[in-house]
């Protein structure tokens, strides 16, 4: 079977508007999952493109608040990085600063960090100090320190809480 991969693509765009429709994410899951499947059955676990939609499925996931899901495919799909691309590659070190975020999620935040201090030596020497992705990493790890010496900044919390309502009001039917 050929692999059609701009009906996926175009799946995936339609997809991504899930969301909105009031289901908390559940239809983007839903279409990720199939996404996976059909490329794990067609390419095998390890091809660029099944690691991809997984790590697409796992942030579907933690949109939709399963945390713990999200993070089970994170850490799969690092170990596949990790091994098909090796320790340096961008896309290992994209899928290890997702699997820092599902830890943040978790509330693993010193597991988080420690993680991220090994991503941002790692883009420093891969990418450089001034590539956007270490920068992001350093600024990433300002919060992780935050969140590791005891809780959530207020500025955090308001956004989380105004990510909330936003989401909330999105669902609402229009009057």
């Amino acid at each position: 079977m050929l692999f059609d991969g701009g009906s996926l693509a175009r799946t995936r765009r339609r997809g991504d508007n899930a969301g909105m429709t009031g289901d908390d994410g559940r239809a983007q899951v839903q279409l990720d999952e199939d996404t996976l499947a059909r490329r794990r059955r067609d390419l095998g676990e390890d091809h660029p493109d099944t690691l991809a939609a997984a790590s697409n499925l796992a942030v579907s996931l933690r949109a939709a608040g399963e945390y713990r899901a999200a993070r089970e495919l994170d850490e799969d799909t690092l170990a596949r990085r990790r091994r098909v691309l090796g320790e340096d590659h961008p896309d290992t070190l994209a899928a290890a600063f997702q699997l820092v975020c599902a830890l943040m999620e978790l509330g693993e935040h010193h597991a988080a960090r420690e993680l991220n201090d090994d991503i941002i030596a790692r883009r420093r020497r891969v990418l450089g100090d001034e590539h956007p992705e270490t920068i992001m990493a350093g600024a990433f790890d300002l919060i992780l320190r935050g969140l590791d010496l005891g809780g959530e900044p207020e500025w955090m919390a308001a956004l989380r809480e105004a990510s909330k309502r936003r989401q909330q009001e999105a669902q609402e039917p229009d009057s």
